[in-house]
């Protein structure tokens, strides 16, 4: 993996094209068919956590039920997960490795879990978004990943129709998990702006839309966090080129993400860098001032409503 907070402080001017194609865009956030699609039978991390712990279940004497008592989860999340449907939360796992006495197992296994879920090129990003003191993000076409429900981010998953359920569940819980990044301490200042048919594109449904609206207006009303729209009305402007987003690390240096249909890559490289700026400054000028954006949010929100 490249160190990029190295480089930003030596100067080095690396590009790093990514080893697959993307299969969900920036930030992991389109769907598609690259990177991990494994056709051949073996199980993913996912299905092994689901089959180790359905193993120590009934080497415990426990039925589906049992457990789930214990850890006062429903039997039926129990199941999912056993069968690799459903990828367990962190409370989830601490509860099981306490209940089968395990020593942290499932803990480590759910890490393996969320690393095995991105793919190659995304996971060389979330090293350096997980590090960002500032983070802009523009996006054309989709709820920035940091910011997608966990049922807008399974329909744009599955929108695709090229991957597996297993690998469905291990890229949205791999998603919520870098969403813990809005809410670190020190928290990095993060600023998205989002074109209007964002908020206009139905994903999964309006069940699925009202909810994503209802978190995307908890979100602005965290002081670190900013959200501008594009109005339909600015017409053509630089952003619709296609999505990126540029994060300063802690040693200053900025590093950005972006890609198309066919790869995607990370730069520090100064040119990159600079006419991302550039295109960063034009569709922040062209979007609506913050009180405006989230007026227009609320609106959009009611006719999912």
């Amino acid at each position: 993996m490249t160190d990029y907070r190295r480089k930003a402080s030596t100067g080095h001017r690396p590009v790093v094209p990514a080893g697959a194609s993307p299969v969900a865009g920036v930030g992991g956030d389109r769907p598609g068919c690259g990177g991990g699609v494994m056709g051949d039978g073996r199980l993913s991390t996912l299905e092994f956590l689901g089959g180790e712990l359905s193993r120590s279940r009934r080497d415990r004497g426990l039925s589906q039920d049992e457990l789930a008592q214990r850890i006062s989860y429903s039997s039926s999340l129990v199941g999912m997960v056993e069968i690799g449907r459903r990828t367990p939360s962190q409370d989830f796992v601490g509860r099981v490795d306490a209940a089968l006495e395990s020593g942290g197992f499932f803990e480590r296994l759910l890490t393996l879990v969320r690393a095995d879920a991105a793919p190659p090129w995304l996971r060389e990003w979330i090293s350096v978004e997980a590090e960002a003191t500032l983070v802009r993000w523009f996006e054309p076409s989709l709820i920035p990943g940091l910011l997608q429900t966990e049922a807008y981010a399974r329909a744009v998953l599955a929108g695709g129709g090229m991957l597996r359920e297993t690998e469905i569940e291990q890229r949205a819980g791999s998603r919520l998990a870098r969403q813990a990044v809005l809410t670190r301490e020190p928290p990095p200042e993060v600023v998205f702006v989002v074109d209007e048919a964002v908020l206009r594109r139905r994903i999964g449904g309006p069940a699925v839309m009202a909810e994503q609206f209802a978190h995307l207006l908890r979100i602005t009303e965290l002081p670190q966090v900013d959200i501008y729209v594009v109005p339909a009305e600015a017409g053509m402007h630089p952003g619709l080129a296609g999505p990126f987003i540029v994060a300063r690390t802690p040693e200053g240096g900025e590093v950005a993400h972006l890609d198309n249909q066919l790869r995607a890559h990370v730069t520090d490289r100064p040119d990159d860098i600079d006419s991302l700026q550039r295109a960063w400054e034009r569709v922040r000028g062209e979007a609506l001032p913050r009180k405006a954006s989230q007026e227009l949010i609320r609106e959009v929100a009611r006719s999912w409503t």
